[in-house]
């Protein structure tokens, strides 16, 4: 019997590349008609803007601080010498002009410490006292009256200096406040829950701006005569309680995700409710949320301008007065404004990509 002849298969096309910028393009751009149409349009759209941004913002711009040449050429570059005649105004605020050392080098500070806090090497039992040390040095240098410092009040404080201030110091004393809230609202005490509860409603219920009103004008109504707190504490506590309120509810949808088994398993261990909070839930909880705990502080530094509204001259405010006291730059507020939202979103920017690192981190101990 003959064997059956040979007849070899047809090769197969070789499959599409998947990596390299070809496949990169069109997976991304060039997926489909649609998305290729959208890209092209899009693609035409910034041919277009950018560089006539280019020429307006850097090629045909005035680097200078002199108004006359801002005014010639106000049509067809921008006038970033009004950044560099105000920027000691807009950073500092109304601290004294020879005095801007201080809140210079105090604001270095408390960002070293910021960076430092942000990185695992210096997450040690000694940070929070080193956080101590630094805040006493910032209000020594800040408000002076000591060591031979002239003494500064708080509202001549402004500038990047306050905005910091305020968003950090709210942040950390929000937090601890946010998880007693949080836990409070699942607590089996209904005095607790209900008191936890009526607490983050009344709060999240009410702008900030109210808020701010609140504790600037009408506590002070409320306190025994002769008894005054400064306008930073008041404004101070509260976007603390306002942020708090938010936290809280971000830490309890952590709480909420966490398996109901593995409270009943650490019951059966024979932890009590703290140890079972502090070793099984809380850190479970607080990973789930990262994003949303991260959105919150963004928002809470950017909120900071709000300030302004009761005479602090935070970032924003300070760039209102540098500007609006001074007839001859008033028309080019616009590269101000610009200016402070390079600021803001290089804050902004870093801690979002500081989030994401830490998701990362997280993630890694996850496949473990």
């Amino acid at each position: 019997m003959n064997a059956p002849s040979y007849q070899p298969i047809a090769a197969r096309p070789a499959p599409s590349n998947t990596s390299g910028l070809l496949a990169w393009l069109r997976a991304n751009l060039f997926g489909d008609v649609k998305t290729g149409l959208s890209t092209i349009v899009l693609g035409g759209l910034l041919l277009w803007i950018v560089p006539n941004l280019l020429n307006w913002s850097l090629f045909n711009a005035v680097w200078t601080p002199d108004v006359q040449a801002c005014r010639a050429a106000q049509a067809s570059g921008a006038c970033w010498g009004v950044v560099v005649e105000k920027y000691r105004l807009i950073i500092f605020g109304r601290y004294p002009f020879d005095q801007q050392w201080r809140p210079l080098v105090a604001t270095l500070l408390m960002m070293a410490m910021l960076v430092a806090s942000c990185m695992r090497a210096f997450w040690k039992s000694w940070l929070a006292g080193l956080w101590l040390v630094i805040l006493a040095v910032f209000f020594v240098l800040m408000y002076g009256n000591t060591l031979g410092l002239t003494k500064v009040t708080t509202d001549r404080w402004g500038g990047l200096p306050l905005t910091i201030l305020l968003a950090t110091l709210s942040i950390v004393m929000a937090f601890p406040i946010a998880l007693l809230v949080a836990l409070g609202r699942r607590a089996d005490l209904p005095a607790i829950r209900v008191v936890c509860t009526l607490y983050v409603e009344l709060v999240r219920g009410v702008p900030l701006i109210s808020v701010l009103f609140m504790a600037s004008f009408m506590f002070p109504l409320f306190m025994p005569p002769g008894l005054t707190i400064d306008v930073l504490i008041r404004v101070l506590v509260g976007i603390t309680l306002f942020n708090a309120a938010y936290l809280a509810e971000v830490v309890r949808g952590g709480l909420q995700a966490v398996p109901k088994g593995q409270i009943e398993a650490a019951a059966t261990l024979g932890l009590s409710y703290w140890q079972t909070q502090r070793k099984i839930v809380l850190p479970q909880a607080l990973a789930m949320v990262v994003p949303s705990i991260v959105n919150s502080i963004i928002a809470t530094f950017k909120d900071t301008s709000l300030v302004s509204i009761v005479s602090l001259y935070e970032l924003t405010g300070a760039l209102d007065m540098a500007i609006n006291a001074d007839a001859d730059w008033k028309p080019f507020k616009l590269q101000g404004y610009m200016f402070i939202a390079i600021i803001y979103f290089i804050f902004c920017f870093s801690m979002s990509r500081y989030s994401q690192w830490v998701e990362r981190q997280i993630n890694k101990s996850k496949l473990r």
